[in-house]
């Protein structure tokens, strides 16, 4: 007889991996947010963002500011992804769903979806856009898609951040029961506000206590 039972790696931190694309920086302000709320939870936390596209005349026209120093994810680093233990993908909207930049990445993990390296392992979305109806859903939906040809978990929140707050009505404000959000404005000068920021803490935290468990080892006695 095969018995099969769930045991936790105790010693083994989890290893989380953030993944974004942020062309004037509200994307990167709010994954800093969520890898502090994936450390408080005691994951082991990785942050990457993805190659630009745009040529850098473009991005000037544009008046998008210098890229930060995090790391980018290019092809030879790609592995993080298949050794972490959950992924959380930060997307700017563009047109209600996942910019080209981030669609890019996606498209580059064949060789992973022939695999089946990704499957089974849990993954969250948060996002900005520029405004309420402008993809706080769609992003995450559309996002789904892509996940489920690799074989991921999709983790949402739900509303088990602050019923009360994400169902509020006098406030202008970002996030769905799919994930953190923040509005960035038509012209971008709308910065994450402290309950976004709370939200994508409170998410980076979350996803963290979910991807544990689903670390646990399946044995067979």
């Amino acid at each position: 007889f095969f018995f099969f039972f769930l045991q936790r790696n105790e010693s083994k931190m989890t290893k989380i991996v953030i993944v974004f694309y942020s062309m004037y920086g509200h994307v990167k302000t709010m994954a800093e947010a969520v890898a502090k709320g994936a450390r408080a939870a005691g994951a082991e936390v990785s942050i990457f963002q993805v190659p630009e596209l745009l040529p850098k005349e473009v991005l000037e026209k544009m008046h998008a500011p210098p890229k930060s120093d995090i790391p980018v994810l290019t092809h030879d680093k790609i592995n993080v992804l298949k050794e972490a233990d959950g992924i959380l993908f930060g997307i700017p909207t563009r047109y209600g769903m996942m910019c080209s930049q981030m669609k890019m990445l996606f498209d580059g993990l064949g060789q992973f979806w022939m695999s089946g390296a990704l499957v089974g392992k849990p993954a969250s979305v948060f996002f900005s856009t520029a405004s309420q109806g402008g993809g706080q859903e769609t992003t995450a939906l559309t996002t789904v898609t892509q996940l489920a040809h690799l074989g991921m978990i999709f983790v949402p929140t739900g509303y088990s951040f602050d019923m009360g707050k994400q169902t509020q009505l006098k406030e202008v404000q970002g996030g769905s029961p799919y994930g953190a959000g923040t509005l960035a404005g038509g012209d971008g000068s709308r910065q994450p506000s402290e309950y976004e920021l709370a939200y994508a803490e409170y998410q980076g935290k979350y996803f963290t206590g979910v991807a544990k468990k689903l670390c646990a080892k399946v044995l067979d006695v």
